[in-house]
């Protein structure tokens, strides 16, 4: 899981078929409507023998404001020709013996599992594959959630939402009917989660089932006793479960829920035998603070996994961990690497172990030792989203912050590293970006912290050009060398503005000391980041022009820019807030996860309200002066809407020029395409009008 903020630098727009705002030809700067009609490539799996890649692709039928996601097969050892097998579907498997695909479809109103058989019918003319509605293998009256074919191909592990006193899954769907038919709407709830993310908390847990990979029957729940969420929600995977090599044991990481769900971070490993013959066991119960990703070794010996050691943070530093299945002995694998692991890969010799973190900017692709814990850095310069590792090659998805995500191939080194799909190649041809250039500079106690700009489209030497300064959330997060749908420096280049951003303390990538700096002092050294990185740039690169300077912020960022508001507003000639922090104290009360808060301010607001208020926006408003835009949405439980429409209210009492532009169905990010073009059509309008010459002279 990523940090409670960062999510959102990372979050897609749903975002082709807008073909009258689409131009893929006439050269044009980019723009938010090529954003949104851009292919969406990802989700990368390597067949069995390697020669073969299975992918996603996701499209945008603008006129239904949604996505639609269809599913890939490309030949690697053949020039490159992408055939698609199913219209829509997602989380595209390989069976074990590479003979079908499995994956996840709609039918009669629910999502289910299916799968196909894969005939390549080559027959010396490259893939003859077609398009294939596939069979059934699950027929549940419930949605899966997620799932995972076991080693051997016979047995599948099933995620659904239930009602855990149910004795089926039907009981769960019957009891869901009921409720609709009931004409009271109320819901009386006895324990917190009452909401999570975006979502009302209906009773029902995400529960681990198995069943016959081959034909449908009634699962058995694995997850026998576990008051938690399999996977956890609200954007756990199929990488929080596993097979042992045998397919005899299930392996699953979970957190208790009970009563203190919201204020806790103790994920554990458990194990079970795949049979359902036995209750979970509890693998880590002496670490109280977070077990997550567990991944067998080929020879069923190790058990590896990603650990935090700090109860009560997300943020704490993910180490690489192998516990010994025989002894039960554990030990960190990479105690010396300063870096959070995320998911895990291994070698099919067990030796190499592979995953992707931030460092300096970028989001590369490591190989770690399992035995020494050696790591080494094998594909770079820009942002590794995704990776399957064969026994001759890596695939995987890579982008940067000129262009969007496409399939590569390298070898186990990361060497000859080869493009192999090239979806948006025409739009970009004709879509004109700006050049990224990263920075160094001396911030808060005189450490370097880094950042980077943006030249904007059609720069010109000897000119100078108005500023978008955009700030991260997380706050553990940061901007890195990488395209995002949301937050994405090439919208702005296109409008004529320059792009400057700062990773400052509290931002990942740098090592976990830089990480930890923020937290109780999210007003002190992050601001003094800020306020040096603005003024090296401006030193630095003559084309900013600092009297026409707009800074914008989301969550954290979004805090950021209120406490700015009222603590550095001299240089800006507006502000764009997007679901910020405006009342820290009611924020502890209003939010969901009150784990984050507590770490983040040194515990309860009850116990410690002195820490809440210390860099609390509120206090400032008396100094508020400058124009600003806020954005914020109704099913927005994370930083609920009240903290927006209170600022707000405070922009209008003040009397200063304001503008709330409010989505009642979306959640933290921003998520439908026409949203998305509005949000930031919006945005783009709000910046011009407040660095426009004549605003510039008032």
């Amino acid at each position: 899981m990523k940090p409670l903020f960062a999510a959102l630098a990372l979050a897609l727009a749903s975002g082709p078929v807008l073909a009258a705002d689409a131009d893929t030809a006439t050269p044009h700067p980019f723009s938010i409507r090529d954003l949104v009609m851009m292919d969406r490539v990802g989700d990368p799996q390597l067949s069995p023998d390697g020669r073969y890649a299975l992918f996603a692709v996701r499209a945008t039928d603008y006129a239904a404001n949604k996505g639609v996601t269809s599913l890939y097969v490309m030949d690697l050892d053949k020039p490159p020709q992408a055939v698609k097998v199913v219209e829509k579907g997602s989380s595209a498997r390989w069976a074990p013996d590479g003979k079908s695909i499995y994956y996840v479809a709609p039918k009669d109103g629910t999502a289910q599992v299916f799968h196909r058989a894969f005939d390549a019918g080559q027959g010396g003319k490259g893939l003859a594959l077609t398009v294939a509605t596939g069979d059934a293998v699950t027929d549940a009256p419930l949605d899966v959630n997620a799932y995972k074919v076991s080693p051997d191909g016979s047995k599948i592990l099933l995620s659904y939402e239930v009602f855990t006193d149910c004795a089926d899954l039907s009981c769960t769907k019957e009891r869901l009917d009921g409720r609709e038919k009931d004409k009271s709407t109320g819901t009386v709830y006895d324990k917190l989660f009452v909401r999570h993310w975006d979502t009302w908390a209906d009773g029902r847990r995400a529960q681990l089932y198995i069943a016959d990979a081959n034909a449908p029957s009634q699962p058995v729940l694995l997850s026998k006793g576990i008051d938690g969420d399999v996977p956890s929600k609200p954007f756990g995977s199929e990488d929080e479960f596993t097979f042992s090599p045998d397919g005899k044991t299930v392996f699953f990481d979970a957190r208790i829920a009970g009563t203190t769900e919201p204020w806790s971070t103790n994920f554990d490993i458990y194990s079970v035998p795949a049979d359902g013959s036995a209750n979970p066991a509890n693998l880590t119960a002496d670490n109280k603070a977070w077990d997550a990703n567990p991944l067998v070794s080929p020879d069923g010996k190790t058990l590896y996994y990603t650990a935090m050691k700090e109860p009560g943070s997300e943020a704490d530093r993910f180490g690489i961990w192998a516990l010994d299945l025989a002894s039960g002995s554990k030990h960190e694998v990479d105690p010396q690497w300063d870096r959070s692991a995320g998911t895990l890969q291994i070698s099919a010799d067990g030796k190499t172990l592979y995953t992707t973190t931030d460092d300096n900017g970028q989001h590369p692709l490591f190989a770690i030792d399992a035995a020494t814990g050696k790591v080494t850095t094998l594909v770079t310069d820009g942002s590794v989203s995704a990776f399957a590792i064969g026994d001759k090659k890596i695939l995987l998805s890579r982008d940067d912050l000129k262009r969007p995500a496409d399939l590569y191939t390298a070898d186990l080194k990361g060497k000859s590293l080869k493009q192999i799909t090239h979806y948006n190649a025409k739009r970009m041809k004709a879509a004109q970006v700006g050049e990224p250039e990263f920075f160094t500079f001396k911030g808060w106690n005189n450490e370097t912290v880094q950042g980077y700009v943006v030249k904007p489209v059609g720069y010109k030497k000897g000119k100078t050009y108005p500023v978008a300064f955009i700030i991260h959330g997380g706050p553990q997060g940061a901007m890195t060398n990488s395209w995002s749908y949301r937050w994405n420096a090439q919208t702005y280049a296109g409008q004529g503005f320059a792009v400057v951003t700062v990773n400052f303390h509290g931002s990942t990538g740098y090592g976990q000391a830089f990480t930890d700096a923020i937290s109780g002092d999210w007003g002190g050294k992050p601001l003094e980041d800020l306020k040096a990185g603005w003024s090296a740039a401006l030193q630095k690169y003559s084309f900013l022009d600092g009297n026409r300077a707009c800074a914008l912020g989301a969550s954290y960022g979004g805090y950021m820019v209120y406490w700015m508001a009222g603590n550095w507003n001299q240089p800006w000639k507006c502000f764009v807030d997007h679901d910020g922090v405006f009342d820290a104290r009611a924020m502890y009360y209003d939010t969901e996860e009150l784990w984050f808060e507590e770490k983040e301010n040194g515990g309860t607001q009850y116990d410690h309200p002195e820490n809440y208020e210390r860099f609390n926006p509120i206090n400032h408003v008396k100094d508020w002066r400058v124009p600003m835009l806020i954005v914020h949405s109704g099913h927005d439980f994370r930083i609920p809407d009240t903290q927006g429409l209170g600022a707000f209210t405070a922009l209008q009492r003040r009397g200063i020029p304001s503008k709330l532009l409010h989505f009642p169905d979306e959640n933290h990010w921003v998520l439908k395409p026409q949203n998305s073009v509005q949000w930031h059509e919006t945005v783009n309008a709000w910046l011009k009008e407040w660095t426009a010459p004549e605003a510039n002279a008032k």
